[in-house]
């Protein structure tokens, strides 16, 4: 075939080569596994029935695999959203969560469109990093209450399956060591007919398929004023978790996502996920590390994980209500320990404290929250707090008398609200000649406040009759100093 014939050729997606199939469906197959006992949590978490979980899930994974821009990434019913709309279960009922999903899910479609997925680049690497450390926590620590008050064979099976996904990729990788773990455990407890807690003892699973419900509530003004902030909550934490995990899964695959399609596709999820009587969901780190340690890198692991866990809960729910809970503790404390970044303790003595501040806080507050996104949001807080300061510190004033008796200051470094309020203190008006001239060329101006403590210090020496010349300023600085001085008091 001539070449230019050859290049005109459908080409065939990635994940048809058989090979990268059945990794994506075995990949798609472990994590639906996992879903379940999480799953099954947060909705008890959430005070609604399994069943909305678990379909809130289905809905979830299906939908993002088509509109998501990060493949490999799982959505679901998660942990954050739960813990959002708890209170509103609580006090109004089911059907005003089912509007708030809704409404969260639109909102997080204009918040796409206003390019929210920009602000990523405002979360250091500490938060990141304390975000890992902190995910590991709290999926390690949801584990304890599963070995706590249960029969002693519990034990031993966890260390089997842990033992399994450990030695088995030493030994071979093309079938995921979790999945293994899952089958042989299940295996040997019916045969043995152990009587150890399993799934079903976490509550009833679904014997239908979902279906398409509208919110029973007012359409009133009042009715808006109760589920706009939790709508407003389930967008901002859904889209904060779902955007930290996007990074995260490119920094392990080496690969880039599309993180404004990644936020209006999280949106329009939780819409098809709110009319089908869902409880509203974001991203799932941990089912998504599951995901892509068992092989997952398309589009095609995603959906099939939505696909495998409805048929699992629905047409095979009495084979996954025998599932011992022991086999997904291990999976799960498994992990963990792979989430947690060991190479940042080692790396502890050697880094800035403040590098190490930003993320034990980031840390200190998912564990005591038990919520991601308000520990990100403290973490880039007191990231941007020690920064500022960081940077006041290196701001430099030099003073010298030029041959014809001027005072010339010199200015160099950043000049901001934290540098530049104590700039006024630098500067001699009482013992200085009659003309001084302060020389910006090696500082920048950010900010009005520089601009103000500048106006500051000119009229500090013409109150003495005593004349300042601001010289050496860039463009942008320049600019900005026009605009502002002698206006703002």
């Amino acid at each position: 075939m001539p070449p230019a014939l050859a290049d005109l050729r459908p080409t065939r997606p990635a994940w048809l080569a058989p090979r990268v199939a059945r990794t994506e469906v075995l990949a798609g197959l472990v994590t639906a596994l996992a879903l379940i006992p999480e799953v099954i949590s947060f909705s008890i978490l959430a005070g609604v029935d399994p069943r909305v979980g678990l379909f809130t899930s289905f809905t979830m994974a299906v939908v993002i695999a088509f509109t998501g821009g990060r493949p490999a990434m799982v959505s679901a019913a998660a942990g954050a959203t739960a813990l959002v709309v708890a209170p509103l279960v609580a006090d109004h009922g089911v059907e005003y969560l089912v509007a708030a999903v809704i409404l969260g899910g639109a909102c997080q479609v204009l918040l796409a469109a206003a390019g929210i997925a920009r602000l990523m680049r405002f979360v250091p690497r500490s938060v990141m990093v304390g975000f890992l450390n902190a995910l590991a926590i709290l999926i390690f620590s949801a584990q304890v209450p599963h070995l706590i008050g249960v029969p002693w064979l519990v034990y031993p099976m966890v260390a089997a399956g842990l033992a399994v996904m450990v030695g088995l990729p030493r030994l071979t990788t093309a079938v995921p060591a979790p999945l293994v773990a899952t089958i042989v455990l299940t295996g040997v407890t019916v045969l043995a007919g152990w009587s150890v807690p399993d799934v079903g003892d976490e509550g009833a699973l679904p014997d239908s398929l979902p279906s398409l419900v509208l919110p029973s509530v007012p359409l009133t003004w009042e009715t808006l004023t109760i589920v706009a902030p939790y709508a407003l909550a389930i967008a901002f934490v859904g889209l904060m978790e779902s955007l930290l995990t996007a990074k995260l899964v490119d920094d392990l695959t080496d690969t880039r996502s599309d993180k404004t399609r990644e936020s209006w596709g999280q949106g329009v999820a939780n819409i098809v996920t709110g009319f089908f009587g869902g409880m509203g969901g974001c991203a799932m780190i941990g089912q998504t590390m599951i995901n892509v340690r068992s092989g997952g890198r398309t589009r095609l692991s995603t959906f099939l994980a939505g696909v495998f866990l409805l048929v699992l809960v629905v047409a095979l729910g009495d084979v996954v209500a025998v599932i011992p809970m022991a086999a997904l503790v291990a999976v799960m404390v498994f992990v963990s320990f792979v989430t947690f970044d060991w190479h940042s303790l080692r790396t502890l003595p050697s880094m800035p404290w403040s590098e190490t501040a930003v993320m034990v806080s980031t840390v200190a507050v998912v564990v005591w929250t038990h919520n991601l996104a308000i520990g990100v949001a403290v973490g880039v807080l007191v990231a941007c707090v020690l920064f500022a300061r960081r940077v006041a510190h290196l701001v430099r004033v030099t003073g010298r008398t030029a041959d014809d008796g001027t005072r010339v200051y010199t200015v160099t470094g950043a000049l901001f609200f934290a540098s530049s309020n104590d700039l006024v203190e630098q500067f001699d008006s009482a013992g200085d000649p009659d003309r001084v001239v302060v020389d910006l060329s090696g500082a920048s101006v950010w900010d009005a406040s520089t601009v103000a403590t500048l106006d500051a210090i000119t009229t500090r020496y013409a109150a003495r009759g005593k004349r300042v010349e601001i010289t050496g300023l860039d463009g942008h600085s320049a600019d900005r100093y026009e605009r502002h001085t002698g206006r703002l008091g």
